[in-house]
């Protein structure tokens, strides 16, 4: 299974299919090792994204839990916290092979 690069057109299909959700500052939004059944695109805010080789931030236009969607096991590889306020899009996997964005 492939995640399609994401340009403008991909992060439009994104905002089209998903639904909006908000996170408060340092509210877990994806717990390390549970069961991915999908995505967020941040929109606006900043994550915290914790994983075993290290920490990063990512923001609006950026992409947290599509690596689960991509393995085997389908299992979280990350945590993911929200540093500031962050609102996003979640898409599920369903909605994701249903749009031709994963396969």
């Amino acid at each position: 299974m492939t995640l399609q690069p994401l340009d403008d057109e991909i992060i439009q299909r994104l905002m089209d299919v998903g639904s909006d959700c908000e996170f408060d500052a340092g509210q877990v939004m994806i717990h390390l090792g549970e069961p991915g059944s999908g995505l967020f695109l941040i929109t606006h805010g900043t994550v915290l994204v914790r994983a075993p080789e290290g920490e990063s931030e990512l923001g609006p236009g950026e992409v947290v839990g599509e690596l689960s969607l991509l393995t085997p096991d389908g299992v979280r590889s990350a945590q993911v916290l929200a540093k500031t306020a962050v609102r996003a899009v979640a898409v599920d996997r369903v909605t994701l092979e249903r749009e031709g964005l994963i396969r």
